[in-house]
């Protein structure tokens, strides 16, 4: 073969295709995301048990495999929602690592650290309610949401218990409640039960709710003396 020859056949010869990581990925999101959306939707509209795997594919036009491939089974597909819908992501993030948690710490007084955590949890259960009750009902019979929804339950108490806390070192909680006596309050009171009652049974709106979580966290849980000095810079605000 002359040296014409051999040109001649190395141009005809394609380069392979460089891979491109980026593109890969952001497809790869994309689809997960797709199947998060189409779960949400069904979970949401007929509820975890009536919900299939397949209908959850069609919905996202993908096939059955890439939902197992993309998320995971049912359970693990429940349990990203959830999370999502806390993190306000499309992905989980720790409690610690959320922007609002990062200005509670930040914050100098009692009195702000409340405010910013309840115009977080306003701001969350729109999109964290009906995902969370799809949770709870499915927890009744399907043992892997249990088990979510007791973790679920459990890691909220630990991070107000966290909550508590930040206040005690500000100085202005009441002396004669404890940290878990604390943590109990804002727990129960930030549960999404407490939401539908108020903003989807009474009409409230989100602004309404967060406005008031804050002023009865503040009159509940700190002295009269600093009850007094944030009600009057909110009035004055």
């Amino acid at each position: 073969m002359n040296r014409s020859t051999v040109g001649q056949v190395a141009s005809t010869v394609k380069k392979p295709r460089r891979y491109d990581a980026s593109r890969r990925a952001a497809q790869a999101a994309a689809t997960r995301g797709s199947v998060l959306v189409a779960a949400r939707e069904l979970f949401v509209e007929h509820g975890y048990r009536a919900t299939t795997v397949s209908q959850i594919a069609q919905r996202a036009s993908v096939a059955v495999d890439t939902v197992y491939a993309s998320v995971g089974r049912k359970p693990q597909l429940l349990r990203e929602l959830v999370e999502t819908s806390l993190s306000g992501t499309d992905q989980a993030v720790p409690a610690e690592d959320r922007d609002y948690v990062q200005q509670v710490r930040a914050a100098p007084g009692a009195a702000e650290k409340i405010a910013i955590y309840a115009r977080a949890v306003a701001q969350i259960h729109p999109r964290l309610a009906p995902v969370f009750l799809a949770l709870r009902d499915a927890a009744v019979t399907e043992p892997d949401c249990a088990a979510l929804w007791t973790s679920i339950a459990e890691r909220r108490a630990a991070n107000m218990r966290v909550f508590a806390a930040e206040l005690r070192a500000t100085g202005e909680l009441r002396p004669d409640l404890s940290d878990d006596e604390v943590a109990d309050i804002v727990w129960s009171m930030n549960a999404v039960e407490y939401w539908v009652l108020l903003v989807d049974q009474r009409g409230w709106s989100p602004q309404r709710f967060g406005d008031w979580l804050a002023d009865a966290w503040t009159r509940l849980l700190l002295t009269p003396h600093r009850e007094a000095c944030a009600t009057e810079a909110t009035a004055l605000s």
